[in-house]
């Protein structure tokens, strides 16, 4: 079985098809390409509340070279979700309205909750202890998502407006900071052990510069040292030095800063990093649909 998703995030769009097969009783999800597109429309919504003419063209340009991919992969069925820049730029309708006649791509926006829950759809609390709880942390360029899970089961979620582009942007007040960790202590801290799962193209990478063997889980100790280490170059040597991509490079240490402030609030000293994020809560939750709609 083949699916598609397409994430128009506030700082890049992805698109991933992924192949589903059923084996042995087991789901066996299998990455068949992945692209990603750093537009960074999160730049000028939070900024001006609106996505301005230049980068509505280039998002259609990207989701027509998407959609010819998609047609040529032929999958089951695909979906394409927008979340936090889109979701507060004002002439988000007109743009979904011409992306819709140019490319015959649906856009839907979703909210924090529900990209939380998108998220959360990845089947990772399957494979973990179930006498842990666990905090399924998403860092994104305009929101972080957290997902509260106990037992197997989700018992809590929320989205604060607390990202890596805002936080470049000097856009995140402190009340959004208390509200976040009122949150935490009011849900998080009554669960415990309590462990981190982290998702998102931050947390890949600074899993991938720590180094761990083993996919074994980071420590907050190891996340305080590579932001450090990072903190030690400027922004150009992140990317000549280092080889960082230019639109990781900046975000990164934000990314690490809000991965640090949810953990020390909720007490938690170590987080796994499974490599899956919004797209690929999107193919789960397209690969459960079609299985229900089967029976």
């Amino acid at each position: 079985m083949k699916f598609a998703a397409i994430d128009i995030g506030s700082n890049a769009v992805r698109l991933l098809c992924s192949n589903v097969f059923e084996e042995g009783g087991k789901v066996i999800f299998k990455k068949a390409s992945f692209f990603r597109v750093p537009l960074r429309l999160g730049d000028d919504v939070f900024l001006t509340q609106r996505i301005p003419e230049n980068k509505t063209k280039d998002l259609i340009k990207t989701l027509v070279a998407f959609k010819n991919l998609i047609e040529i992969f032929e999958p089951i069925n695909f979906m394409a979700c927008a979340t936090s820049a889109m979701r507060e730029a004002q002439n988000n309708q007109e743009i979904i309205e011409k992306i819709k006649n140019e490319t015959g791509i649906l856009i839907e926006i979703i909210d924090g909750e529900s990209e939380a829950e998108f998220i959360f759809s990845n089947h990772v609390a399957e494979s973990l202890e179930p006498d842990n709880s666990y905090l399924y942390i998403d860092v994104g360029g305009g929101s972080t998502e957290l997902t509260l899970f106990a037992k197997q089961k989700k018992m809590e979620s929320a989205s604060f407006n607390i990202g890596t582009v805002r936080l470049l942007e000097k856009l995140v007040e402190e009340p959004e900071w208390e509200k976040m960790k009122q949150w935490i202590k009011n849900y998080a801290l009554k669960h415990k052990p309590l462990v981190g799962i982290g998702s998102g193209g931050n947390i890949n990478k600074i899993f991938k510069l720590a180094q761990i063997k083993d996919e074994k889980p980071l420590s907050i100790r190891k996340m305080i040292e590579i932001h450090d280490y990072l903190n030690s170059f400027t922004l150009e040597e992140r990317i000549t030095v280092l080889g960082l991509r230019p639109d990781r490079a900046d975000v990164i240490i934000p990314a690490l800063e809000i991965y640090r402030e949810i953990m020390e609030t909720a007490k938690i000293s170590k987080i796994i990093v499974p490599q899956v994020g919004l797209v690929d809560g999107i193919i789960c939750k397209l690969y459960d649909d079609y299985v229900k709609n089967k029976k």
